[in-house]
């Protein structure tokens, strides 16, 4: 399966929720994405401020590739605190953010 470092943010709690930095694994169509055993479902365009729904819970997430600069919350909120996966830290700083010197840095 192919997998690359993803944005994921949860929509059960509204516009903004928690969010994180992590590495999703895809199937081969790539409609299915799955993140730490959950299993995500594309919505096909049919989300509201979602594109992908948790297969067993029915909650909705937002889940896209990382920015350069950051801002990558589909709203706003930028101050709000996106943890950063500890296998995946050093390779999105490094390689994404391009910021080696943050590699550490276990948030946005």
């Amino acid at each position: 399966m192919r997998s690359r470092i993803m944005y994921i943010e949860s929509k059960a709690e509204g516009l903004n929720g928690p969010a994180r930095i992590g590495r999703v694994r895809f199937n081969r169509t790539g409609k299915t994405l799955y993140y730490k055993g959950q299993s995500f479902q594309s919505l096909k365009g049919y989300g509201f401020k979602a594109n992908y729904r948790e297969t067993e819970s029915g909650e909705e997430y937002w889940i896209s590739g990382p920015r350069r600069d950051g801002l990558d919350r589909l709203y706003g909120k930028s101050a709000l605190v996106v943890e950063i996966d500890d296998d995946v830290r050093e390779e999105y700083w490094t390689e994404i953010r391009k910021k080696p010197e943050q590699k550490t840095k276990a948030h946005t």
